[in-house]
């Protein structure tokens, strides 16, 4: 979740906040049709969020954040707006499902595992960024440590002296390659020698450069990940993370290294790689993934509508209000303890979504309700936002097929009237079947191209054309067919 969400420098953790929230709505338009009153509730909290790190410290610790609850059927952007944000936000960013999580008692992850899961998503962007910042010199050190395995020192004990021209793999010369002079037995070196050394070295890393030696063969350590992993039953559930048997136990699990045969291409990531691990302070990066994630974390909590139960049921009803009663420390502010250290959670900022068909808002325990002051009720799409939705977007499915069916060297058009029909459908299914939203247009389009799909290998360089009547065609005996559609669209 960046560098997109999912590198950057260290200050890019606000670089959404920073922006106003009308350019927020603006970036969010780019690929969300209407919704404009969710939009704006996102924005507002996330340049609140902003206008509170910049307040004195005793100030901004009682300002809380404004978590926002989506209403709204599926289908219409809530899920989309929250992709959306976690591509555009450069901050700390989980989607999570409500209806993964249980009480404590029933099978399934207890909701402190959302938080620890922030926190490796934090972690692994703060060492991206550290990783970016030292690559140089994690580079410098690798091209090193290559020339070493292609050209050890003589005065290294045991390593073997090559031949020219061969060798065991990693140490031996092709004609052309050999030491400027020859080696002599013994633990120590000459002038001479280390002289040698030094002018074939730099032979060396010139070809190494210029790629002339990236399909040689090298031995390099690496470290075997052939670990046991756990799945601990703690008192809050099955918790894959509850322990860290390997950093626990580095002698059994960890640490232990073997040597591979790679080619000197791989070797370089290899080392790089390792390089890299060395001049980063895994410390740091905790303290700063933990910041992160305590002043600027975001967490969406999808579906919801899923676990709004209250009291007097049985079964799966008490379950549901279980897991709300432990969401609800978590929203408050509580510390949750990880692998990296203890993390608040006071100022995690939580978007919460659902369609509420079956149960409503009200049905969540009023605690919970207190704790999502904003409410944003998402308006049902209409024929012309479906239009919309299928040309407008930056990544609208049109433009999506098009990409995709250019591979094959086909070049397909769609008409206005067919984008038009495409949605007029769309509508009709979903108001004879199940509404499930612009998601319907996915189903459309996948069965109206299913020829021209399957046959595309064999049509490279043709045109075409998707009208009106070729949707017709394609897709209206399936829409009027009312028991069809329920189970192909």
């Amino acid at each position: 979740m960046p560098a997109e969400l999912l590198g950057g420098p260290a200050t890019a953790v606000a670089a959404l906040e920073d922006m106003p929230p009308r350019q927020i709505v603006a970036e969010l338009d780019k690929y969300v049709v209407g919704q404009h009153e969710a939009k704006r509730a996102v924005a507002i909290a996330l340049r609140n969020r902003w206008r509170r790190q910049q307040l004195p410290a005793d100030i901004a610790q009682e300002i809380a954040p404004k978590n926002i609850l989506m209403i709204g059927p599926t289908g219409v952007g809530k899920t989309e707006i929250a992709r959306r944000l976690a591509r555009l936000a450069r901050a700390p960013f989980l989607k999570v499902e409500a209806s993964k999580f249980t009480e404590v008692g029933y099978v399934g992850r207890d909701v402190e595992s959302m938080v620890r899961d922030l926190v490796d998503i934090a972690v692994q962007m703060v060492r991206d960024e550290k990783r970016e910042s030292v690559r140089a010199q994690a580079e410098a050190n690798a091209e090193e440590r290559l020339l070493q395995l292609l050209v050890p020192s003589p005065a290294l004990k045991g390593v073997p002296r090559p031949a020219a021209g061969g060798g065991r793999p990693g140490f031996g010369f092709p004609p052309g390659d050999e030491l400027d002079e020859p080696a002599t037995g013994g633990s120590s070196s000459t002038p001479a020698e280390e002289d040698a050394v030094a002018r074939t070295r730099e032979k060396f890393r010139a070809k190494l450069r210029a790629g002339g030696l990236d399909d040689r063969r090298v031995e390099v350590e690496v470290e075997d990940q052939g670990f046991p992993s756990f799945e601990m039953f703690t008192p809050q559930g099955v918790e894959e993370v509850g322990l860290n048997m390997k950093d626990m136990l580095p002698g059994l699990f960890g640490g232990r290294r073997r040597r591979q045969e790679v080619s000197v291409a791989e070797a370089r990531e290899i080392l790089v790689q390792q390089e890299s691990e060395k001049l980063i302070d895994r410390q740091q990066v905790a303290r700063e993934a933990r910041r992160r994630v305590e002043e600027g974390g975001m967490i969406f909590l999808d579906e919801i509508d899923k676990i709004a139960g209250r009291e007097g049921g049985r079964g799966p009803d008490v379950s549901r209000e279980g897991v709300q009663r432990d969401l609800l420390p978590i929203v408050e502010g509580t510390t949750v303890s990880s692998r990296y250290g203890m993390v608040k959670t006071d100022h995690i900022l939580f978007v919460a979504a659902g369609a509420f068909h079956v149960s409503k808002p009200s049905d969540l325990i009023p605690e919970l309700q207190g704790r999502f002051p904003i409410r944003v009720e998402l308006a049902a799409l209409s024929e012309e936002d479906f239009i919309r939705i299928l040309t407008e977007p930056e990544t609208a499915l049109t433009k999506q097929y098009q990409a995709l069916l250019s591979t094959e060297g086909v070049h397909l058009t769609f008409s206005e009237d067919a984008v038009a029909e495409i949605a007029r459908l769309a509508v009709e299914v979903n108001s004879t079947t199940e509404n499930i939203g612009a998601r319907r247009l996915a189903t459309l389009m996948e069965r109206l191209l299913d020829e021209v799909s399957f046959a595309a290998p064999d049509m490279p360089g043709m045109d075409h054309p998707v009208d009106a009547a070729y949707v017709r065609r394609a897709l209206a005996g399936l829409v009027k067919d009312t028991d069809l559609s329920r189970y192909v669209l």
